[in-house]
């Protein structure tokens, strides 16, 4: 299974419905029980190991949004990491490696163009508190 072809075919939201969906049937399975769950196939074994990882993805871009919406709102750095149970310079130096991953991305997920990530770092300077 493809994580970058499964990423293009769905949101958050679908993903985790399959996701799931997989993983409830994965776990009441029973191969003795012939009117139960059937068991995984290995293509769907390996969907829902792809699958947790087009989840792990699209929450992290989410985050990372919602970091830059907070820092647009007047959010200190102390502030987003006490929110994301991190220290204010690791939160500060997740978002910063995010923007630099995100400059000229031409995998249809977005990325910034140089202006945009210009504009992003800006949202990066230090703040008192």
């Amino acid at each position: 299974m493809d994580v970058d072809d499964l990423e293009r075919r769905h949101t958050l939201g679908s993903a985790v419905r399959r996701y799931e969906e997989l993983r409830a049937r994965d776990s009441l399975a029973d191969p003795d029980d012939p009117d139960g769950p059937r068991p995984l196939t290995r293509d769907e074994a390996l969907e829902l190991l792809a699958l947790g990882e087009v989840i792990a993805r699209r929450a992290a871009q989410g985050r990372q949004l919602t970091v830059r919406t907070a820092r647009t709102t007047g959010a200190s750095w102390a502030q987003i990491g006490r929110a994301l149970g991190a220290t204010r310079q690791s939160a500060w130096e997740a978002h910063r490696r995010w923007i630099d991953t995100q400059v000229g991305r031409s995998d249809g997920s977005g990325g910034f163009t140089e202006d945009e990530a210009a504009e992003a770092r800006a949202l990066l300077a230090n703040d008192a508190d």
